[in-house]
């Protein structure tokens, strides 16, 4: 087994992304690593709006980040912090307003870092396996305040949709993460994670009861007392996975 390797070491190893916006969040220039991690020539992305290179999905979240800078004040204005996906990597995101002598606005900085190898799983079964193993996430990365909280994916008990976010939720506390729960489904081990509903997911290691409840089903998880709906199309798979028979799942009357 490989020696656990610290994450400050591998913030230390990190290359950084840079990329200078203007004022209308047009690019004006970017650093090498940015132009090898984010799809330049096929986009043409300088002098135009910065959103216009982020995928679909991405845009509300890179939009909300450059807005929440512009509204802080130029002459203290704390970095802007987000995470988002993209294929086969996972980016932190700080995005900082840059004033003039005068402390006029002249534009942004957004910085970057690829954080995929502090968050994903280290076994390297082989070559015909590596895609897929950099995919899974063996930590999610959640924000608290301008603090990044590394979860462990084994003590998430679930997961639920919050518009373009997800709320992390384990025994101890509900954590937002700035992934979308599209994203963290393609992300987890699909052998302990099930996305039992559009808006949740479910780690099956946890769950500790199935019910019927005015026909549709409903589990619990251990150390929480929500219930969480199971959505029709996914009831056959998750009893499969439960190994329990639909005749066997009790009814709760209300």
């Amino acid at each position: 087994m490989a020696p656990a390797v610290s994450p400050l070491y591998l913030l230390e190893r990190f290359d950084v992304g840079v990329v200078h916006l203007d004022n209308a969040r047009h690019v004006t220039g970017m650093n090498e690593f940015a132009r090898r991690v984010l799809p330049v020539d096929r986009m043409q992305p300088f002098n135009r709006m910065v959103l216009s290179f982020h995928p679909e999905r991405s845009q509300p979240k890179v939009e909300f980040l450059l807005d929440q800078a512009a509204s802080c004040p130029v002459a203290n204005p704390p970095p802007m912090t987000m995470i988002i996906n993209i294929p086969e990597r996972v980016l932190l995101i700080k995005v900082a307003r840059t004033a003039d002598g005068e402390q006029r606005p002249t534009g942004y900085v957004l910085v970057f870092y690829d954080i995929t190898e502090l968050v994903a799983a280290n076994e390297q079964p082989g070559p015909d396996a590596q895609a897929v193993v950099r995919r899974q996430l063996q930590k999610i990365p959640t924000v608290s305040g301008q603090k990044i909280v590394f979860v462990e994916a084994d003590e998430v008990l679930r997961l639920n949709s919050d518009g373009h976010y997800t709320r992390v939720v384990t025994a101890e506390a509900n954590q937002f993460c700035n992934l979308s729960i599209g994203d963290l489904e393609t992300r987890l081990d699909a052998e302990h994670f099930m996305r039992v509903h559009r808006s949740h997911i479910v780690n099956l290691r946890h769950v500790t009861q199935l019910l019927r409840v005015d026909g549709r089903l409903v589990l619990t998880l251990r150390g929480d007392t929500t219930e969480v709906p199971v959505s029709r199309t996914s009831s056959s798979a998750l009893m499969a996975r439960l190994g329990i028979a639909p005749a066997s799942v009790a009814t709760r009357q209300t």
